[in-house]
C-alpha cells in the first residue's frame, strides 16, 4: 500500500515536516511505500471555479502550476496525509490551495478519492491547531474518505525548527494514527470494489 503525506508548510525541514515524516516512518516499518510531498512555498493557486476540470474529466486542473503533479499521486495513494502549521487558527494558504482544487477536480472526476484512507495533522506554538486539522478534515469528508481517529487531537506543540521533537505525547499520537492508518488500510483494501454509492433522493 502506498501513503503520501503532504506539508503545506513553507518553511523547510520544519516542524510540520517533522511530524509527517513520523507518521510515515511508522507506516514504512509496517511495509507500506510512502512519499512526502511539499506545496508550502510553491507555485500552487487557489480554485477559481472555472468548472473546466468538470469538461475535460481526466483528471486534471487547467492551471498550470504544482497542483497537478501532487494530485496525481494522491489518486494513487491508499492514504492521504496532509500536515499544516497553524496559521491564525487555520491552514496555509498553500494547503487550502490543495485542499480546493484536490476537492473539486475529485469530484469532477467521479469522486475520484473516495474510500482512501485521509488523516489531517498540525504543528503548532499554542493554540488553533482543532481549527487546522478540522479545515482538513472538510476535504476528506466531502470527498467520501475514511478518517481514522487517535489517541487525542492531530497536533504537536512546537515553534522554532526542531521544538516538535520534544513534545513526546504530540509523536506519540503521530505513531499511533499511523499504526490505525496501517489497521485500517488492511482491513479496507480487500473491499474497495464494494465503496458504497451515493444515495440520491428519489424524484416525485
Amino acid at each position: 500500500m502506498y501513503a503520501l503525506a503532504i506539508c503545506g508548510s513553507p518553511r523547510k525541514n520544519g516542524n510540520t515536516t517533522l511530524i509527517l515524516n513520523t507518521v510515515l516512518g511508522t507506516l514504512r516499518e509496517k511495509g507500506w511505500e510512502t512519499e512526502l510531498e511539499t506545496v508550502g512555498g510553491k507555485d500552487i493557486k487557489g480554485c477559481t471555479a472555472c468548472g473546466a476540470c468538470f469538461k475535460r474529466g481526466d483528471g486534471t486542473c487547467i492551471i498550470n502550476d504544482a497542483f497537478n503533479p501532487v494530485f496525481a499521486k494522491m489518486l494513487k495513494a491508499d492514504a492521504i496525509i496532509i500536515g499544516s502549521p497553524t496559521y491564525f487558527a487555520d491552514v496555509t494558504a498553500e494547503t487550502k490551495a490543495l485542499i480546493d482544487r484536490s476537492g473539486f477536480v475529485a469530484m469532477a472526476n467521479g469522486n475520484a478519492l473516495k474510500g482512501k484512507i485521509g488523516a489531517g495533522v498540525s504543528a503548532v506554538r499554542r493554540g488553533g491547531a482543532t481549527h487546522t486539522v478540522d479545515t482538513i478534515n472538510h476535504l476528506f469528508m466531502i470527498s467520501r474518505m475514511i478518517i481514522p481517529g487517535s489517541t487525542y487531537w492531530n497536533m504537536v506543540y512546537g515553534l522554532h525548527k526542531g521544538d516538535a521533537a520534544n513534545d513526546k505525547e504530540g509523536l506519540a499520537n503521530m505513531t499511533h494514527i499511523a499504526e490505525v492508518i496501517d489497521w485500517l488500510g488492511r482491513a479496507v483494501k480487500p473491499h474497495m470494489d464494494s465503496f458504497p454509492d451515493a444515495v440520491t433522493e428519489k424524484e416525485g
